[in-house]
């Protein structure tokens, strides 16, 4: 009886995945189906105020408006080749669609049109001139809503070719037709780059097929989860299944690595799955914690689009993780025999002349590494970020980036500032809008104060007017200034309004637009940055260390991948690219927590071999073993980066693509070149702490062998 009692005891969750695998697949197919059905109902957000906390100004004042008078979209429309009078027509029509609520144009800021007196053309240059006249056009619903849509398609039937159309408004509307259509046009793309790389690495043609089976499961699990979200970003909904496929395939690289390894001693099939899971599952765990953390650090921001990234990607890692190590075994068993009809050799050439040239060069690449550290340190700090949704959907090559450039050559830039007052005073009212009037830098002002004589009582007037500019409690007052919505001009402006409003209404006012949105994202995010990235490479190196037991490893292994986030994040510096600051600061943890699998594989690799040769020979060795799957992991990301980045119209997304593009290659030259170096120096210490760690280890192992085996005796 006691043979089978030890047995019993000794059953571990290998042995589950192996005996259970049937109903593992069972699950597997159960739960992707349930999510296949879940993906579709998770809603998408484009408007990125959503995401500011609540105890910010703008948020604050944009409560009061969405009570009081709605959340308004915005958009400014251009007509070309049209007389005066002509233009006065579009307007009017524009003024009766369906979802627009105001138009403001040259009879609304000075009522002498209406009256038809002479009309001098220094009084209507802003919004009439050579031909082109300029409308801005405030709509019912917000810049996402349907009701906006379809207004802006109208306005498109109304002027047709001669329409020039750009603002929050059509900018969101671009957004949400364009996101889709270019995500599978690069989710498509990236199946067919990945599936390519996997043909030339692997060792089987099935393999690949294998690769992207389980990966899809996992990615469709993924986001169908996000169902218990409610709704993800715009950015999360674009970047989180390719960065999951590009940045999770590792662990189904290192587990078929494992199997190949086990088949190549002799054993069979189902010895060598088990064997593999055992040996893989370190390095699968260790890497998928490591990135794991690196994501889940952006959760904690107070710009709350991190949590909806940060969780989205994290949950991503853990169902990869979980879907390679218990799923994949179970295909693997049963495609044993195709795998194996389907194998051929490799056809990536062996890197060990690479490893040797690697190690003969690894003084001066250590101290290139860290020459340049410092100064890409200081680099990446003095980058020029944006940081409002103004700069999404109007990159360089979209209509709507030509549009607005089409209407700022004619009439310059509009920008609306919404400005919210407690409805007290009629004369204070218009006090106030004259001093807003009587800044150089501002375009035009409408309030009720201004826009309606004295002594007309309200109750005689239009119902569409006073619910524009009034309510019982308080008034609002458009203000539009001649400056981008986000630029350090337009930063100073919102600033000098703010101190007006204030002199007049002390309390109870509010300021909101597009611009001090952007003030106040700024303000959130750079604050979360440091916080976000401290604690992300804390995490980082304590699983590091977890999984080493070493503080002296978390650091070597840290080295060289913050290296490659300096330089990284010091190009754009170089170059002179603005960067959208969300996208700078989601990269610099991507790009940690995916690229630090390597430096714990090659690590990993580093140890076994060491145990039985020398240094020299463990780093070349470790370099050239280690190599090839990195580059097979490397070049799926890079590719998958830069085909975001050459795909996408939305400016945030192509910064991600191109930062995880290039930051992905330096990742891994610094990890093939300077972590050996590191590794190679500091040899001593490190293998007499693992010889150490690997003692204490054996030591515990037996007491608990012999704590158990006493434990059987007595029974």
């Amino acid at each position: 009886m006691e043979p089978a009692k030890h047995k019993k005891h000794s059953f571990s969750i290998v042995d589950f995945i192996i005996r259970q695998r049937k109903g593992i697949e069972i699950f597997f197919v159960v739960l992707t189906v349930i999510s296949a059905f879940c993906y579709p109902l998770v809603g998408v957000n484009y408007d990125l105020t959503k995401y500011l906390p609540s105890t910010t100004k703008s948020e604050q004042g944009l409560t009061v408006m969405k009570k009081e008078f709605g959340y308004p979209g915005t958009a400014r429309v251009m007509i070309d080749d049209v007389t005066f009078y002509q233009a006065e027509n579009y307007k009017n029509r524009i003024e009766a669609i369906d979802g627009v609520d105001s138009v403001a144009w040259c009879d609304t800021v000075n009522p002498a049109f209406q009256a038809n007196t002479f009309i001098k053309e220094k009084d209507i240059k802003d919004y009439y001139k050579s031909g082109h006249s300029v409308m801005d056009i405030v709509f019912k619903e917000g810049d996402s809503a349907k009701l906006t849509s379809k207004a802006l398609d109208q306005i498109k039937q109304i002027a047709g070719d001669k329409v020039h159309i750009t603002g929050s408004a059509i900018v969101a509307k671009s957004l949400n037709e364009n996101l889709n259509s270019e995500m599978k046009n690069a989710t498509a793309i990236v199946v067919v780059i990945i599936v390519i790389i996997l043909f030339l690495t692997t060792t089987s043609w099935f393999l690949p097929v294998l690769f992207m089976l389980v990966m899809a499961i996992a990615i469709i699990i993924n986001m169908g989860s996000n169902i218990f979200l409610g709704e993800v970003s715009f950015i999360t909904s674009s970047v989180a299944a390719v960065l999951q496929l590009a940045v999770a395939m590792d662990y189904s690289i290192f587990f078929i690595s494992a199997f190949n390894n086990e088949r190549k001693r002799g054993l069979d099939l189902t010895e060598a799955v088990t064997n593999a899971v055992r040996h893989s599952a370190k390095s699968i765990l260790a890497c998928g914690l490591a990135t794991f953390f690196g994501f889940i650090a952006l959760a904690l921001m107070k710009f709350s689009i991190g949590f909806d990234l940060g969780i989205c990607l994290a949950k991503g890692i853990a169902t990869s993780v979980l879907t390679v190590l218990f799923l994949m075994p179970a295909l693997v068993l049963r495609w044993a025999n195709l795998i194996e009809k389907t194998s051929h050799k490799p056809l990536i050439p062996p890197m060990n002349r690479f490893a040797r040239g690697s190690f003969k060069s690894r003084y001066v690449t250590l101290a290139l590494a860290l020459l340049i550290a410092v100064p890409a340190f200081v680099g990446k700090g003095l980058n020029d970020f944006t940081y409002g949704s103004s700069s999404l959907g109007a990159s360089p090559g979209t209509k709507v980036y030509e549009d607005e450039q089409a209407i700022n050559k004619q009439f310059g830039r509009s920008n609306l500032l919404l400005v919210i007052v407690p409805n007290t005073s009629t004369v204070k009212e218009r006090q106030l809008s004259q001093a807003l009037e009587d800044m150089s830098i501002t375009k035009s002002v409408t309030s009720y104060a201004n826009t309606v004589p004295e002594g007309i009582p309200e109750s005689i007037l239009p119902k569409n007017l006073t619910e524009l500019l009034h309510t019982k409690d308080y008034a609002r007052i458009l203000v539009y200034v001649r400056t981008k919505d986000e630029s350090q001009l337009a930063f100073k402006t919102s600033d000098q309004i703010q101190q007006t409003v204030q002199k007049y209404y002390p309390s109870g006012s509010h300021v909101v637009g597009s611009t001090t949105f952007a003030q106040d994202i700024k303000d959130t995010i750079t604050s979360d940055y440091e916080l976000v990235d401290a604690i992300s490479i804390l995490s980082v190196a304590l699983v590091i260390m977890l999984a080493f037991h070493s503080v002296l490893l978390a650091v070597l292994l840290l080295v060289p991948i913050e290296i490659a986030v300096f330089i990284n994040m010091m190009f754009p510096y170089l170059v002179g690219n603005k960067l959208m600051f969300v996208g700078y600061m989601v990269v610099s943890c991507i790009q940690l927590g995916a690229t630090v699998d390597y430096a714990i594989l090659l690590t990993n690799n580093y140890l076994d071999y060491r145990s039985g040769m020398e240094r020299k020979e463990a780093t070349i060795t470790a370099i050239a073993n280690t190599t090839e799957p990195l580059l097979t992991s490397a070049t799926i990301l890079t590719l998958v980066g830069y085909t975001l980045y050459n795909t996408s119209s939305i400016g945030a997304i192509a910064d991600i693509g191109h930062l995880i593009g290039r930051g992905t290659i330096l990742s891994f030259l610094l990890v093939v070149t300077v972590l050996p170096s590191l590794l190679y120096l500091f040899d001593k210490p490190i293998t007499k702490h693992i010889a150490k760690m690997r003692r204490i280890g054996a030591e515990k192992k037996a007491k608990l062998l012999a704590k158990r085996e006493r434990r059987l005796n007595r029974i």
